[in-house]
């Protein structure tokens, strides 16, 4: 079972996908994605995601796309070695900054954690 936490507004919002992200889920998250793509700064936290597949990764990606049409920025949080490890062999992290603590993604967007 996935569950989707979103703050924010429109200039900034916060994405929690908690749980995990495969062919099953993964219409879910990338609906949620979808309806962030007008904001401005987007954090994506994945620390509470234990697996994520090709889809769930395909999902970031569509999500990237509709944030670079809208002049949005994206960081990408995740503490888990195993979901870091997927998104550095599959070069994810050379297109969208990928940082290991939601701290520093906040730091990246230039945001505090007060939404």
């Amino acid at each position: 079972m996935l569950e989707i936490n979103i703050e924010g507004n429109n200039d900034f919002s916060m994405c929690r996908p908690s749980g995990e992200i495969d062919a099953y889920t993964v219409d879910e998250f990338r609906d949620a994605l979808s309806s962030l793509a007008t904001v401005s700064k987007l954090l994506i936290d994945l620390s509470n995601v234990p697996f994520m597949d090709s889809a769930g990764l395909g999902a970031l990606i569509g999500s990237i796309r509709k944030a670079g049409e809208n002049n949005g920025q994206i960081v990408v949080s995740c503490e888990r070695e195993s979901l870091l490890g997927l998104l550095k062999t599959t070069g994810f992290d050379q297109i969208v900054t990928v940082t290991e603590s939601v701290n520093e993604a906040l730091d990246v967007l230039g945001e505090s954690e007060d939404i």
